[in-house]
């Protein structure tokens, strides 16, 4: 189905464009939000006549945008907000005129609620993804933080792991035992005189005969 988009939608078209789209989309999302009309072929003949006349007056503008851009793509705005007990949902919600007016005071660039192509309002903390739509061919990406001051901001902190404790254990050393020395003593050689004696000895001995009783 061809619609012309009443208002940029990520991802689908600028404002003012043609697009084909899925049926159920159409009917479902962008009907009843006035994202879009549907494209008749006497809409759809003087929507290409004004692009026409659009283009020419823009040529000289691409640059322009181009130049806001590199002030705030990627680029980051804060805003506060009140949120529930329950689930971090807004009091309210913040709105494209919200994110607009956070863009001049923090970035000190002035753009206007329309171009701010935020389909829905912001209704939960954290950090959004919002696309600033500059030209037709010119658009810019910042990130809208909501915040709530009563509220902590979790941080996931790694924490590394205690090593495991490692338990001293005395260990007996076992006293060494004392190493005991074999002496060998060595018995002399009988030499000379003292050998002949000592035959002499040993030759009586055997001599001697036992005394029967």
């Amino acid at each position: 189905m061809k619609v012309i988009l009443n208002q940029t939608v990520p991802k689908v078209g600028k404002q003012g464009q043609v697009v084909t789209v899925k049926d159920g989309f159409a009917r479902n999302y962008l009907f009843p939000r006035g994202l879009a009309i549907f494209a008749e072929k006497k809409q759809v003949a003087a929507v290409e006549r004004r692009h026409s006349l659009v283009a020419v007056k823009e040529a000289g503008t691409v640059s322009a945008a181009e130049d806001v851009k590199a002030l705030l793509h990627g680029m980051s705005v804060r805003i506060e907000a009140k949120v529930g007990a329950a689930g971090g949902k807004l009091f309210g919600a913040i709105t494209s005129q919200d994110v607009a007016d956070a863009i001049a005071k923090q970035l000190k660039v002035k753009v206007e609620k329309k171009q701010v192509a935020l389909i829905e309002p912001i209704k939960r903390l954290g950090h959004h993804r919002v696309e600033v739509d500059l030209h037709r061919s010119v658009d810019a990406v910042i990130t809208v933080t909501v915040f709530d001051p009563s509220v902590v901001e979790e941080v996931a902190v790694a924490t590394p792991a205690a090593a495991p404790a490692v338990e001293e254990v005395a260990t007996a050393t076992p006293t060494p035992a004392p190493v005991i020395e074999e002496v060998v003593a060595e018995v002399p050689t009988p030499v000379g005189a003292e050998a002949a004696d000592l035959a002499d000895a040993e030759a009586d001995a055997d001599e001697e005969e036992p005394v029967e009783a």
